[in-house]
């Protein structure tokens, strides 16, 4: 997951970080500008992570995805077929 966001976030596109709040965490974080995308990868769940919701507090007007399985989760091989910038919008 990590490799191909950072393979496919072009030069001057977005750049790619984690978050950690104490024992909150969110895999991964894109930005660009004032767009940001919190992503956590599951291999199973039913309610929305922990950090996720946290990072949703902490950042409201942010975006958050699950990539794997589960209800309302982004398959991962639909996620791995487009680049990082297309998450932002």
């Amino acid at each position: 997951m990590g490799a191909h966001l950072l393979n496919t976030a072009a030069e001057g596109g977005p750049s790619v970080s984690w978050w950690r709040d104490g024992t909150d965490e969110v895999d991964f974080v894109l930005h660009a500008g004032a767009a940001v995308v919190g992503i956590e990868v599951k291999s199973a769940f039913s309610a929305p992570p922990r950090g996720l919701t946290a990072f949703r507090s902490r950042f409201p007007r942010a975006r958050t995805l699950v990539v794997g399985a589960g209800s309302g989760a982004v398959p991962l091989e639909a996620f791995l077929s487009h680049p990082a910038s297309e998450w932002l919008a």
